[in-house]
């Protein structure tokens, strides 16, 4: 099975920070399964590292006050299409990314404050119908991984 996966969470330097979050229990995955890597806002044009971004409703501001939604789309939609060539059947996106975050991301006061909502490529792939986790979400992943397998 094909696999979207945060490039940050397979161990490349892809955040905003220049730093990665590999997690180990996704990177296992790889045993079994093809991980496709993604970085929408690289994806986008932005650079690595680059200015802390938030959302703020459906636009993507970062620190200095630079209306990047234009980058965030065009990341996404690079997502959708990886996604789509690559034939994945789900993904697995850092939590509370502007881009990747699936459930909770930050408010866009730049305070540290969280909450419910979803990134630009988050939502463009939950759009095109790919279901989107977290790496968090690390028992529901394994129930649909297991469901697919027993189906196959």
């Amino acid at each position: 099975m094909n696999i979207l996966v945060s490039a940050c969470l397979l161990g490349l330097p892809a955040r905003y920070d220049g730093k990665e979050k590999a997690c180990p229990w996704v990177l296992k995955l790889g045993e079994k399964h093809t991980l496709i890597p993604v970085c929408p806002e690289q994806m986008g044009g932005l650079p690595t590292p680059r200015t802390p971004s938030e959302c703020r409703g459906l636009s993507v501001t970062d620190k200095n006050g630079v209306d990047r939604t234009e980058a965030y789309e065009t990341g996404a939609a690079c997502a959708v299409r990886v996604a789509e060539i690559n034939h994945c059947t789900l993904a697995i996106l850092k939590q509370r990314s502007p881009s990747c975050g699936s459930k909770m991301i930050y408010d866009g006061s730049f305070t540290g404050k969280i909450i419910p909502g979803a990134g630009v490529a988050a939502r463009a792939l939950q759009k095109a119908w790919l279901p989107v986790f977290s790496e968090e979400d690390q028992q529901a992943v394994e129930k649909v991984l297991a469901e697919a397998d027993f189906h196959v």
